[in-house]
């Protein structure tokens, strides 16, 4: 009877373990913006378009600090937050941009952002990556 209820209980702590690292949480090192606050193109692009456009909006901070190396500066993008907001109204609410929309450069660099503030990395660390990693791509957009 004690080696079924320890067999019983085993099982059910792997069962519970294996469920946990398969959920697809994470333990977010930053907030997003709502969903609803998107502009319907972004609430219809794919995950890590809209993950990105939510991660910006929510943490300007970060990604004004981040180049872009996709050619936008030639659009007038000064940093990577600019390849999704174009400015910001009196009122406080966004002009979006939607070039990010179709650039995977300016989405990965927020994506790899993203993930290197969850492994606990400084922004020195992420610039240094953004900018050895992208710098084949084009001109940074910032100096």
């Amino acid at each position: 009877m004690i080696k079924k209820t320890f067999l019983i209980l085993a099982l059910l702590m792997i069962s519970t373990m294996l469920v946990s690292g398969c959920s697809g949480s994470k333990n977010q090192a930053f907030g997003l913006a709502p969903m609803d606050d998107m502009p319907h193109e972004v609430q219809t692009s794919p995950k890590v378009v809209h993950e990105a456009y939510r991660f910006a909006v929510a943490n300007p901070d970060v990604l004004t600090e981040l180049p872009c190396y996709c050619g936008c500066g030639g659009m007038g993008h000064t940093s990577n937050y600019s390849c999704y907001v174009a400015n910001e109204n009196s009122d406080g609410s966004l002009n979006f941009d939607n070039h990010a929309l179709g650039c995977s450069i300016c989405v990965d660099i927020t994506q790899d952002a993203m993930r290197m503030l969850d492994e606990g990395k400084l922004m020195t660390e992420i610039r240094s990556y953004v900018d050895q990693t992208y710098s084949a791509f084009g001109p940074s957009n910032m100096p």
